[in-house]
């Protein structure tokens, strides 16, 4: 079997899996560095893919980087077990290193809100008050910027204060608007008909065509540096800020596993530990035995 034939037939598997184009095209472009290997990828051996890693490594690849590939490589020769044309997978003796987890960057409450109500000045031409629209809606659900950008029309019922999303797996949840956001949307829906040409896409361009995910990334960054924002803002960021910030005012881990779509508990676990670092800033700030001079105090009393 050539290499070609290969990835093809694990892209028609991935696919029917639910993959999104996105995560297919990250498989194949971790599995391009073995086609120079074998012409046959059914002929790799586990000593094949140590080499590879080696060389990968030696030409300066990031840790993380070389992890995700040896994950998509497991995952690739597992497909060709579980078809019955490999006796076992050359990639299981792979090391799983684990990557230190890094937390998900997110703003204060204080800074989501001037973000979002010191908007451009002057911002009321249409694709402001589309962008206003945008922005108060990943803060206020929490959802993905592929799910935003997927939005159409028919996704948002304002009556009911509910939104229609198509997560990963191509699963739906509803998720519940805030006032703001729904205010804002108002705003918007009224523009829109303006824009709009021959798609039910709920954002549009400036030329009728639905937003893309470059697009949004852009316009909150020019959003957030015209707000006067120290930092970059990226749409995940709004995600985080609304886990963190309803986490800290909910304690409910479950309740913000459903609104993000998360299939297991572990991935919302992330956002504890924000919550303890909130927590923790308070304390430093407030407590007045938190500070070192404080502990030295009591230390030299003794007990």
């Amino acid at each position: 079997m050539n290499w070609d034939d290969a990835v093809a037939r694990f892209d028609a598997a991935l696919a029917q899996a639910g993959k999104s184009p996105h995560t297919r095209d990250a498989y194949r472009r971790d599995l391009a560095p073995l086609a120079a290997l074998n012409d046959d990828p059914l002929a790799l051996t586990s000593a094949d893919l140590v080499a590879q890693q080696m060389a990968l490594k030696a030409a300066g690849l990031a840790e993380k980087s070389l992890a995700r590939k040896r994950s998509a490589w497991r995952r690739f020769f597992q497909f060709w077990v579980d078809e019955g044309l490999l006796a076992g997978n050359p990639a299981a003796a792979l090391p799983r290193r684990r990557q230190p987890k890094r937390l998900p960057k997110a703003l204060s409450v204080d800074d989501a809100v001037a973000l979002l109500d010191n908007g451009p000045a002057g911002g009321n031409d249409p694709l402001s008050r589309r962008d206003r629209a945008m922005f108060e809606l990943l803060y206020s659900c929490g959802m993905r910027l592929s799910e935003l950008t997927g939005l159409d029309l028919a996704d948002i019922n304002l009556s009911e204060a509910e939104v229609r999303v198509r997560g990963k797996g191509r699963k739906e949840r509803l998720l519940p608007v805030g006032r703001m956001a729904r205010e804002a949307l108002h705003t918007w829906l009224a523009e829109r008909e303006m824009l709009a040409r021959e798609t039910q896409a709920l954002f549009v361009s400036r030329r009728g065509a639905r937003l893309t995910g470059r697009q949004v990334q852009k316009r909150l960054a020019q959003w957030a540096i015209l707000a006067g924002h120290p930092r970059h803002v990226h749409p995940h960021m709004l995600r985080h800020s609304f886990a963190s910030h309803l986490l800290q005012s909910s304690g409910d881990l479950r309740a913000v596993q459903e609104l993000l779509g998360h299939t297991s508990i572990a991935a919302t676990q992330v956002y504890t530990s924000l919550d303890y670092q909130h927590l923790a800033k308070v304390y430093d700030a407030a407590h007045p035995r938190a500070h070192d001079e404080n502990l030295e105090d009591d230390e030299a009393v003794g007990d």
